[in-house]
């Protein structure tokens, strides 16, 4: 019924927007924008919990639908964003976990003065 990969959700943000003439506001500098007023709503949930009580904050129906809803504006402005900008989501957050790996190679664990 609906779509749940990242091009078929794409196209129901886009969808959304046309059907309320929203896309002249969505150019990149409002876009990202937005996104930075979402991640602040997420963060405004965790903003005063110990480190415990934000491991524990979906236990909370009310906090987690909280945290949901404003993990999905996060991610939908995200989205929107890469359209508008042609960006393939997906390529370069894999293209930035192979730098990252290189960048940030595992340490190794010591495991005696005799191994390799």
């Amino acid at each position: 019924m609906t779509e749940h990969d990242v091009a078929g959700l794409q196209r129901r943000l886009a969808e959304f927007a046309a059907a309320r003439d929203w896309e002249p506001y969505h150019t990149p500098k409002n876009l990202v924008a937005a996104l930075s007023v979402e991640a602040s709503e997420l963060l405004e949930i965790f903003q005063w919990l110990t480190p415990e009580q934000s491991a524990r904050v979906m236990e909370d129906p009310g906090t987690a639908h909280r945290v949901t809803d404003e993990v999905a504006d996060v991610l939908a402005y995200l989205l929107q964003l890469c359209e508008v900008l042609d960006v393939d989501v997906l390529a370069v957050l894999a293209a930035k976990i192979d730098r990252n790996e290189v960048r940030f190679p595992p340490k190794r664990p010591s495991v005696g003065p005799d191994s390799p």
